[in-house]
């Protein structure tokens, strides 16, 4: 009988959407405590950003690093190990209302449960360049914490005007011989105190009212083609590393106007739990965190959720 067949006809206690760092840690919490977890990882998504990562050199426990994709293989793995089964669906509706809580997947199939933890994550912005998908992984990022270590040294550019972009582009200044922030317009968009720390950095350039046409290189980056907003003007960047910083948007199309969410747009949860407004619905990851989003504090989140919902289960047993 498959997962499908075995689950449809059954209440559960937890079904997890997402299957990031934060979906596969409660995934591990609540098999453990005998929950029996159906996970729904998606078809596409499965692993979350980590898949479009590298080498993970900051995850405690592995002190020769390790591949994103195998990292999250590892979590996958140890999940399963302890009984959480795992469906790579698409999840396309969502029923939170009342005690039970159904779950939709593209197949028509349906799941229900009387906690549900959503993991769905968050998906960094792109510029939408193709040559920037191409490039992902050999010289174009979208995380200098996760690998500005591996740009010792090289002249790299950062794509944005925020805060974001500014703290990339500080940090960056730790590991780069230089850093060229790119931005569209003639002003920045970051906080007053960022943007004066970044221009008084001796290591950072700014290049004003201009977009990125193209990333340039053939199996790793060698530079940027950029075009100026003012006289339309087309020149050549050369740099071994991009760190595209334009924002990131957590993935809640699913629960919108369901579930309460914050100004940044993130799912709203109760203080430090992983409660949402709706009893039942639990939140973690990056879809809740519009500041860190790291993996390891994703995992914890994850492990929040998981004991949330052993103690609402427990209440509802009581």
């Amino acid at each position: 009988m498959s997962i499908a067949e075995n689950s449809a006809s059954q209440v559960r206690d937890v079904i997890i959407v997402g299957s990031g760092p934060a979906g596969y840690t409660a995934a591990v919490y609540t098999a453990r405590a005998n929950m029996k977890p159906l996970l729904i990882a998606g078809s596409v998504t499965a692993g979350g950003e980590l898949m479009n990562t590298t080498d993970v050199e900051n995850y405690p426990g592995f002190p020769d690093g390790i591949m994103g994709p195998d990292l999250m293989e590892n979590f996958e793995k140890q999940a399963a190990r302890f009984g959480t089964e795992i469906l790579f669906e698409d999840v396309t509706e969502l029923d939170l209302d009342g005690d039970i809580k159904t779950v939709t997947i593209g197949t028509g199939e349906t799941f229900q449960a009387k906690a549900i933890i959503l993991s769905t994550g968050s998906a960094y912005r792109e510029l939408g360049l193709a040559n920037e998908k191409r490039l992902s992984g050999h010289g174009v990022s979208w995380c200098a914490t996760c690998d500005g270590f591996f740009f010792k040294d090289q002249d790299i550019a950062v794509i944005g005007g925020g805060d974001s972009a500014m703290e990339e582009a500080l940090f960056l200044t730790k590991f780069a011989k230089s850093v060229t922030v790119v931005h569209r317009r003639d002003t920045l968009k970051a906080s007053k105190i960022m943007g004066d720390r970044a221009q008084a950095h001796e290591k950072i350039n700014f290049v004003w009212n201009t977009a990125v046409e193209d990333v340039l290189g053939g199996d790793k980056v060698t530079g940027l083609k950029l075009k100026n907003l003012v006289d339309g003007t087309e020149s050549e960047l050369a740099v071994t590393g991009v760190f595209v910083a334009i924002g990131n948007d957590p993935r809640t199309d699913l629960i919108k106007g369901k579930v309460d969410l914050t100004p940044e747009g993130t799912i709203a949860v109760e203080g430090r739990s992983s409660r949402t407004n709706i009893k039942g619905v639990f939140a973690a990851g990056d879809v809740i965190d519009p500041t860190y989003r790291q993996a390891i504090t994703a995992s914890g989140y994850g492990c929040v959720a998981a004991l949330d919902v052993e103690h609402y289960l427990a209440d509802l047993h009581s």
